[in-house]
């Protein structure tokens, strides 16, 4: 299972990092066809706003796996490292909960801008496939989360994992 999730976390990063690449790219493109043509790409705005839903969903599961959100650990450092390793895997089964309720909810999202037919207004793409395409990620971060709950165990190991 360890290494079913760490796949996964590493190849939604990776199609992220992708993501970005497409943005960097389109910004570049548009850049340069404003300032030389005096013609920016058509829908710019809209593909960056597309893109950086997905992107920051897609980074999400690989941040948790490692264990890289943000601690403040000011009221915990004196405490035991078993207090330590019940603090975290609180933390992992908020976070887990967090993200399964986001997940949730960004299903919702989907169907409703599915069935509304919601589109961007200048490119006229369908709103409802960059929620769908949150959802892979949002689920995998909340599944990851609820690993790290149950075995005390991520993809970056250290003295505080049980």
């Amino acid at each position: 299972m360890r290494n079913l999730l760490d796949l996964l976390a590493r190849v939604c990063a990776l199609l992220g990092g992708l993501v970005v690449v497409a943005i960097t790219l389109v910004t570049t493109a548009s850049i340069v066809g404003r300032w030389l043509f005096d013609t920016p790409l058509s829908g710019d705005t809209e593909l960056i706003e597309y893109g950086m839903a997905v992107v920051v969903a897609a980074f999400l599961p690989l941040c948790q796996w490692r264990r890289a959100n943000i601690i403040v650990d000011f009221f915990t450092t004196r405490m035991s490292a078993r207090g330590q390793r019940a603090l975290d895997r609180l933390g992992a089964l908020l976070i887990a909960l967090m993200m399964a309720v986001i997940t949730w909810r960004t299903a919702v999202g989907t169907l409703d801008q599915k069935s509304s037919g919601a589109t961007t207004m200048l490119l006229q793409w369908p709103e409802w496939v960059a929620y769908a395409l949150m959802l892979p990620p949002l689920a995998l971060t909340a599944a990851i989360a609820l690993y790290m709950c149950v075995t005390g165990r991520s993809g970056q190991p250290d003295a505080r994992e049980s």
